[in-house]
């Protein structure tokens, strides 16, 4: 087996982080797998796999070597692609992630006007509300919220968002309006579970960090639900600019102490670095940056 094709098999055992699961990926058998992978870290002298029966795990070694296998095959599929004419016309499946109501609210209008151009491409909508990873999720772009971290990426900033404390007006004309934010404590407070991982809220107050204990008497898991019960007139909720933006403006919330919110967050359009973007990537990216750097709840 020639060292091309082991490292396709050493990024396929990285990404499912199992030999097992790489060997029915490619259709080789198990010891195949293995084989090759000793053969590579036999001829680099290094070990890529923390190895156990229930573990497999890069080494510090595999991890650095990962990121240049990854680049060197995708300069030989780059290659063949280019005589073949992939990077011409935008055909195939593109797949794209984003947070769960940020997609739902903004990316799913930029998806339809894409298929709307490019009938040749279909797109795969992948929204949750975590961090995804590129490469082990086989993702082309990821609009990311917040400050990056991985600096194996192409990122363009298209905007950015703020978190933001609203009610409905129904409920603060009946409660009053918090003025400060351990006011927050004299009300009834709903909680988006994927957004809150405790029960504190933090602000900047002269611009020093104020940590709130809260005591919410309704959790939600989707961010969605949490605002539908704030709408509904249920109590205080806090969620991003975005998610409540439209509401905000229509007057069926009110944005609460103002003052103290935390910095904004960047918004940005990610795909992977040392990668060409081939044209269906690359016209899906070009899109969905005009759209967004245009959505007034992105860039108020």
């Amino acid at each position: 087996m020639d060292k091309i094709e082991s490292m396709k098999i050493f990024i396929e055992v990285a990404k499912h982080r199992s030999f097992n699961h790489a060997a029915e990926t490619l259709g080789y058998s198990a010891p195949a797998i293995t084989r090759a992978v000793a053969s590579l870290e036999a001829s680099l002298g290094v070990k890529l796999f923390h190895r156990t029966t229930r573990l497999v795990k890069l080494t510090e070694s595999g991890a650095r070597y990962l990121h240049d296998a990854i680049r060197i095959i995708d300069d030989i599929d780059e290659a063949e692609a280019s005589v073949l004419g992939v990077y011409a016309k935008p055909a195939g499946k593109l797949t794209v992630t984003a947070p769960v109501l940020f997609g739902e609210k903004h990316v799913v209008p930029i998806m339809n006007e894409y298929l709307a151009a490019y009938p040749d491409v279909s797109v795969n909508a992948m929204f949750y509300d975590r961090v995804t990873s590129l490469i082990e999720e086989e993702l082309d772009v990821a609009i990311r919220i917040g400050h990056l971290k991985d600096s194996n990426l192409y990122a363009t900033k298209v905007g950015e968002v703020r978190r933001v404390v609203c009610g409905s007006p129904d409920y603060l004309d009946k409660h009053g309006m918090p003025e400060i934010p351990s006011d927050l404590t004299k009300h009834s407070v709903v909680f988006a579970s994927t957004f809150e991982s405790l029960n504190t809220w933090q602000f900047l107050n002269n611009g020093k960090k104020e940590l709130i204990k809260l005591f919410p008497r309704l959790y939600c898991n989707h961010n969605s639900a949490a605002l539908k019960s704030v709408l509904l007139g249920h109590g205080i909720t806090r969620l991003m600019s975005y998610q409540a933006g439209e509401d905000i403006n229509q007057g069926r919330l009110r944005r609460l102490l103002i003052d103290y919110e935390e910095a904004p967050l960047p918004v940005n359009v990610i795909h992977l670095e040392g990668r060409r973007a081939n044209a269906k990537t690359r016209s899906f990216i070009e899109l969905a940056v005009e759209r967004l750097r245009a959505n007034p709840l992105i860039n108020p």
